[in-house]
C-alpha cells in the first residue's frame, strides 16, 4: 500500500493530472486539502506543519527558513509570472510611472507578500526606488508570525478594503494578486508592462517565481525516497499538461531555479524581510533527489 501524505496544493492545469488521478504512484497516495485559496495553506504550514506537502509562496518560506522552521523546499515551480500588471492606481492618477511612487501611499495585502517582494525589486533595481522611499500600507501580518513589519510600512484600520482605499484616494496605488480587477477606472503604474517585463527577462533571464512547493523537514530525513517519488510526479504532472510555453514559468529543478533563488534572497534582505542573512546553500538545505 502506498504511504499518503496530505497535500495542499492549488489547481492548476499542469497539477490537474495530480488531483485526477490521472498521475499515480505505488509508493506514495496525495490526499489533497480543498483549500479555498492556496495561500491560506501557507501559515498552517510554517506554524504548525499542518501538511506533509505545501504549495508555499517563496517569500514565505525564506522566511520561515530564515527563522528555522522545519520545512524543506523542492525545485517545482507551480505559479510564476511577470509581476508589472500587479501594481495598479487610479485612472486619473498624477503618477505617470514607477518614479512618482515615491512618498506616496502603496498597500499591499501584506509587506512579506511575494509579488510586492518582486515588485519591490524592480523598482530599486530599475527606478532606483527604495522601499523606504514609499508608504507602504498593509492589511495583515506575514505568515511566518515571528517576523514584523519594517518600519516604514503602517497596517490599515481594521476592515479596511485594499481596493475601496484605492479609490477613495485614501491610497495612491496598490499591489494584488493574481487576480488583476478589470476595472476602467484603475491602471497599471507601469506605462509599459510588457517592455518592463521584458528588460527583466533580458537582465535576469527567468520569470519571477511566486510559488514553490515544501515537505515537511521529518519526511525529507527519514523518507527520502518518498520525496523523490513526488518529485516525479510533479514532473509526469507538467508533462501531462502539454508542451510548455516559450519562456517556461513552471520550471522544476534547482539548478534552473537557482538564479531566481539567489535574486529572491537578495530582494527579501534589501527590503528588510529577513531576520538574519540567508545564503542560497541554506535555502535548499536538505532537500534531494532532484
Amino acid at each position: 500500500m502506498p504511504q499518503e501524505w496530505q497535500a495542499a496544493i492549488g489547481k492548476y492545469p499542469h497539477t490537474r493530472a495530480l488531483w485526477s488521478g490521472e498521475v499515480v504512484s505505488d509508493k506514495l497516495k496525495l490526499d489533497f486539502a480543498d483549500m479555498p485559496t492556496i495561500n491560506r495553506a501557507f501559515a498552517p504550514m510554517v506554524r504548525e506543519g499542518r501538511f506533509d506537502v505545501s504549495e508555499m509562496a517563496i517569500a514565505t518560506f525564506l522566511q520561515a527558513r530564515a527563522y528555522d522552521k522545519p520545512l524543506v523546499l523542492l525545485p517545482v515551480t507551480l505559479a510564476a509570472r511577470f509581476q508589472q500588471s500587479a501594481l495598479l492606481c487610479r485612472a486619473n492618477s498624477r503618477i505617470r510611472g514607477p518614479e512618482d511612487l515615491r512618498g506616496r501611499r502603496v498597500g499591499v495585502r501584506a509587506y512579506s507578500q511575494t509579488t510586492g517582494m518582486w515588485l519591490r525589486g524592480i523598482l530599486a533595481e530599475e527606478y532606483g526606488v527604495e522601499p523606504a522611499e514609499i508608504r507602504w500600507v498593509t492589511f495583515e501580518g506575514a505568515h511566518v508570525q515571528e517576523y514584523q513589519d519594517p518600519a516604514w510600512a503602517t497596517r490599515a484600520p481594521p476592515g479596511s478594503n485594499l481596493l475601496s482605499m484605492l479609490r477613495a484616494d485614501e491610497l495612491d496605488a496598490i499591489i494584488v494578486g493574481n487576480e488583476v480587477p478589470d476595472d476602467p477606472d484603475l491602471r497599471t503604474v507601469f506605462p509599459d508592462v510588457a517592455a518592463s517585463a521584458d528588460r527583466f527577462w533580458d537582465e535576469h533571464g527567468f520569470v519571477p517565481v511566486n510559488h514553490l512547493v515544501t515537505v515537511r523537514q521529518e519526511h525529507a530525513e527519514r523518507e527520502p525516497g518518498l520525496v523523490t517519488e513526488l518529485l516525479k510526479m510533479f514532473r509526469a504532472a507538467k508533462d501531462a499538461a502539454g508542451p510548455p510555453d516559450s519562456p517556461d514559468p513552471l520550471l522544476i529543478g534547482q539548478e534552473k531555479l537557482q538564479p531566481a533563488i539567489e535574486l529572491a534572497l537578495r530582494y527579501s534582505a534589501e527590503q528588510g524581510l529577513l531576520p538574519r542573512e540567508l545564503s542560497p546553500v541554506e535555502a535548499w538545505e536538505g532537500q534531494s533527489g532532484t
